[in-house]
């Protein structure tokens, strides 16, 4: 203790370093997507084709999303990541960059025959 209170004393910093997993960002394919929509222009749903519902809260307001259609800008893949993929809107050519995705719904369960 006295160590460290003279380090302190000393103008020293002492640091503790915890190596901490990074949680990977989510991603979902594009070819898996069956529908989009905003009706704020703060969140995009995304449908599904397993019956999955996933929210992502896009980075900013994108207002022109809720009235024109958009392209993906992904380049060399076809995933859509949280934080990392953005769309352009094609009418008005506003840019939403994705936020993070919560899932709404799950896909329903595999039915036992």
């Amino acid at each position: 203790m006295k160590t460290i209170i003279a380090a302190l004393v000393a103008g020293l910093a002492v640091v503790t370093v915890i190596a901490v997993p990074a949680s990977a960002n989510m991603c979902i394919r594009q070819r898996d997507i069956d529908g989009t929509n905003s009706k704020d222009g703060k969140n995009l749903t995304f449908r599904m084709n397993d019956g999955r519902v996933l929210v992502n809260h896009l980075q900013g307001t994108c207002s022109d999303l809720r009235f024109n259609g958009f392209v993906w800008n992904v380049p060399g893949t076809q995933d859509i990541c949280e934080y990392q993929q953005s769309l352009h809107v094609l009418q008005s050519g506003q840019i939403c960059v994705l936020g993070k995705f919560d899932v709404v719904k799950d896909k329903p369960a595999a039915s036992a025959h």
